[in-house]
């Protein structure tokens, strides 16, 4: 595969002194012994809990124009540290543009090898995963409250039925009578309509 190439690296900072030419020097050199050309470098250097990125944004820019054909990244977790689902959204997304990855570290994370469609469904599995772990986590959170007593959800509104029908009988609009009570527009018709 003679493949236009764009490498993404990445380190969360520059004033610990991480600096990223290590991974810049494997990843050269991993591309010209695969064949392929280096057509672009997207280098950051800011964590990657989040996809406000700036070079990983101008990456995808350029993935959707296709300037490149593959993605050439040192390890996963320099990829993307916003969790599993949020990473395969990237990937699914570089996939939408007809552009292939791999990871240098990770051999088997290659989605021009034979086991592109099994890390996917892996990635998929996980993602399903971490979202009911989210789901039990949270359930158990709220359980926890209530059984200490918090009061869960919005707080309790005092509607008084009875204003609001004499404001709206007095030609207030349900706008101004929601203004005037600091009740919403919708609480109120609903206490009148009660």
């Amino acid at each position: 595969m003679n493949a236009r190439t764009a490498i993404y690296a990445r380190v969360s900072t520059r004033e610990r002194g991480q600096d990223t030419q290590n991974q810049l020097h494997q990843l050269r050199g991993f591309a010209a012994r695969q064949g392929w050309l280096i057509v672009s470098e997207f280098v950051d250097y800011e964590s990657g809990s989040t996809d406000d990125r700036e070079q990983f944004q101008a990456m995808f820019q350029a993935a959707s124009r296709r300037q490149f054909d593959v993605l050439l990244f040192w390890s996963l977790d320099r990829f993307s540290r916003e969790g599993v689902f949020e990473t395969l959204t990237h990937l699914n997304r570089l996939t939408g543009y007809g552009v292939h990855y791999r990871s240098f570290t990770e051999q088997w994370f290659d989605s021009c090898g034979i086991f592109r469609d099994v890390v996917i469904s892996i990635m998929a599995t996980l993602v399903k995963q971490e979202r009911v772990r989210i789901s039990e986590r949270t359930r158990a959170g709220l359980e926890r409250a209530r059984r200490e007593g918090k009061t869960l959800g919005r707080p309790k509104v005092e509607v008084n039925a009875d204003e609001i029908r004499g404001l709206r009988a007095r030609g207030l609009s349900w706008s101004a009578v929601s203004a005037q009570t600091g009740v919403a527009r919708a609480t109120c018709q609903r206490a009148v309509a009660a």
